[in-house]
């Protein structure tokens, strides 16, 4: 049998590390964090991001994406329609309604239905609502036609069967 010791491990040698002094940064260390239990299970649940908030996240993304888009759009429809504010508008409502922001509305529904049972929401139990979140509701609306006309208006306001 061999009386070497293993070279240490790199949890091992963060530890040690953190014996000699040399991660403190002068902070004591609370007591719920010294009583909270170590397991790899809280580990990995406290490494990885909660599907609410990848979700807002992703719609967070998502909405850049359509106004950038919605931009790029908008600026390249008032250089092809020069002077011309009717033709701007008449064309620029035609595309907006032809745009789909599907991919965003999904991510919105699926907020909507699960961010209250997913956060563990409390219930106001007179009116069988989930409560404010800084005094806001967290519901987040879809991307429609007049979310985009609302962001990029058309100068012209145009008569809409």
């Amino acid at each position: 049998m061999s009386s070497e010791r293993p070279e240490p491990s790199p949890v091992e040698r963060r530890v040690a590390r953190s014996l000699d002094g040399e991660d403190r940064r002068g902070r004591a260390i609370p007591t719920e964090e010294l009583h909270r239990e170590r397991t790899v299970e809280n580990y990995l649940r406290g490494a990885v991001m909660p599907r609410w908030m990848e979700r807002l996240r992703d719609i967070e993304t998502g909405t850049r994406r359509h106004r950038s888009a919605l931009a790029a759009d908008y600026a390249y429809l008032r250089e092809q329609c020069g002077a011309d504010r009717e033709r701007f508008a008449r064309e620029w409502h035609a595309l907006v309604d032809r745009r789909s922001f599907a991919d965003v509305n999904d991510l919105v529904q699926d907020h909507n239905e699960w961010y209250p049972v997913e956060r563990q929401l409390p219930m106001d139990p007179r009116t069988g609502e989930y409560v404010l979140i800084a005094g806001r509701p967290y519901t987040r609306e879809e991307l429609t036609p007049a979310w985009a006309l609302a962001q990029f208006p058309a100068d012209v306001e145009l008569d809409v069967d």
